[in-house]
């Protein structure tokens, strides 16, 4: 399976940036790159967002790196076929999915950089495929907080609604009337004015952007599929796993992954640094990217350089 250009824009926002499609186990898959020397990079967007999520990043790394975002399958420009069929919406589906890309499209190995349910997917990626990361960087990794087992370990008023939830969801015109309700302009735009500390980031164009693949056919159903999905890894069972250095970036603000918790994370063999970003949420490479590029950019470079000076090394011996 080789990669082949696509001249359809991604969304209506993004109408001059040309994606290209990558098949994936008889699916078409989105992903967009920049930068044609250096180190590889690879991107991974979080639940219900794209590889546009990572728009201004992606010509800043480029500069020095070669740059790939993706959309996973089920989200963006990504088919989204039913679950259950031939694809299950889970960390390891989709931890398969990125080793693929990195064998098949990018042809080397790289450095994997997730923001949210993003970190997940990429430390499945490593812990299962160590072959194809140089790195991971981790930004505002989802702390999986409805997963059954942090809901074993909360009091049982505080875990009985979630599973009621799901089972409801279940139902098909509750999932799809509920899924209505959401993909409204006016409701996205208020989720994310929660999750941004500062309102001025979140633009019409990041609403449109994560509102486009709403209309998509099979997007109700993936959907309700991660929604209801409560099992599969969590963080601290894939960071102790960890074959690569790593190092966790972290919005102080962020009112759904508490900072207090993330910074547990540090006390994790592979994590070389645990950085806070300050006054900022969820999503930092975003909401402000200006502190973000450099960091990834410098961090990355540094290990490039090191693995250069150890091959060089080796083949002089």
């Amino acid at each position: 399976m080789t990669p082949s250009s696509s001249t359809t824009p991604t969304a209506p926002t993004a109408a001059h940036i040309v994606t290209k499609t990558w098949t994936w186990q008889g699916f078409p898959i989105c992903y967009q790159t920049q930068g044609t020397q250096g180190p590889a990079v690879v991107l991974v967007h979080g639940f219900g967002a794209s590889w546009g999520h990572w728009r201004k990043n992606i010509p800043v790394l480029a500069q020095n790196c070669r740059v790939y975002a993706i959309d996973l399958i089920g989200f963006g420009g990504s088919a989204k076929p039913t679950p259950g069929g031939k694809i299950s919406y889970t960390f390891e589906t989709w931890g398969q999915q990125l080793a693929d890309f990195c064998r098949e499209v990018v042809g080397s190995p790289v450095f994997l950089v997730g923001n949210s349910i993003g970190c997940i997917v990429a430390m499945q990626a490593a812990v299962d495929h160590p072959d194809i990361v140089l790195g991971t960087a981790l930004i505002n990794c989802s702390l999986r907080l409805l997963h059954d087992r942090k809901r074993a370990q909360l009091p049982w008023y505080r875990s009985f609604g979630a599973p009621i939830v799901q089972r409801l969801l279940a139902v098909k015109w509750i999932g799809k009337f509920f899924f209505s309700q959401l993909a409204k302009p006016k409701v996205v735009r208020k989720v994310l004015l929660q999750a941004y500390k500062h309102p001025e980031a979140v633009t019409d164009e990041l609403v449109d952007m994560l509102m486009a693949p709403a209309f998509d056919e099979g997007a109700v159903d993936v959907f309700v599929a991660f929604t209801r999905y409560s099992q599969g890894p969590l963080p601290e069972d894939l960071l102790p796993l960890l074959p690569c250095p790593t190092i966790i970036l972290w919005g102080t603000e962020d009112p759904w992954e508490p900072i207090e918790l993330g910074r547990e994370f540090a006390n994790y063999p592979k994590i070389e640094k645990f950085i806070p970003i300050e006054g900022v949420g969820h999503c930092p490479q975003d909401e402000a990217p200006e502190l973000v590029n450099p960091i990834l950019q410098d961090w990355i470079l540094q290990h490039s350089a090191t693995l250069t000076t150890e091959l060089t090394s080796l083949k002089e011996t």
